[in-house]
C-alpha cells in the first residue's frame, strides 16, 4: 500500500471568506475520484488544520502501488479536478509518497 500526502497554502489573493467554500469544493471533487482512478483505494482530505501548520490544507490518499501514484497524477479525472478545484487557489505544493 502506497500513501500519496500533498500539502498547499492559499495564493495570496484569495479572500479569507471564500477559503471554506473553495476547500469544501476540494474536498468533495479529489474524494469523488475513489472509484473513477484505478489503484485509488482511499482519499482524505484535510480541511482544518491546526494553527502550528505550515500549509492551509491537506490531501492524503492511498493507494494499492506505487505505480499507481503516476497513473493517478496523469488520470484525466484527476486533471480536471484539480485543474478546476485546486490549481487556481493553491501555491506551495508540498507532496510526500511512501510505502508500507
Amino acid at each position: 500500500m502506497v500513501h500519496h500526502i500533498v500539502m498547499w497554502k492559499f495564493k495570496p489573493e484569495v479572500e479569507d471568506a471564500k477559503k471554506p467554500e473553495l476547500k469544501k469544493a476540494m474536498a468533495e471533487n479529489l474524494k469523488s475520484l475513489v472509484g473513477k482512478v484505478p489503484g485509488l483505494l482511499t482519499v482524505d482530505f484535510v480541511e482544518a488544520p491546526l494553527a502550528s501548520s505550515t500549509h492551509d490544507m491537506a490531501l492524503v490518499t492511498t493507494l494499492e502501488k506505487a505505480e499507481d501514484v503516476a497513473v493517478y497524477a496523469k488520470h484525466p479525472e484527476h486533471v480536471k479536478v484539480a485543474d478546476t478545484y485546486v490549481r487556481p487557489y493553491t501555491t506551495e505544493r508540498a507532496a510526500l509518497d511512501y510505502e508500507e
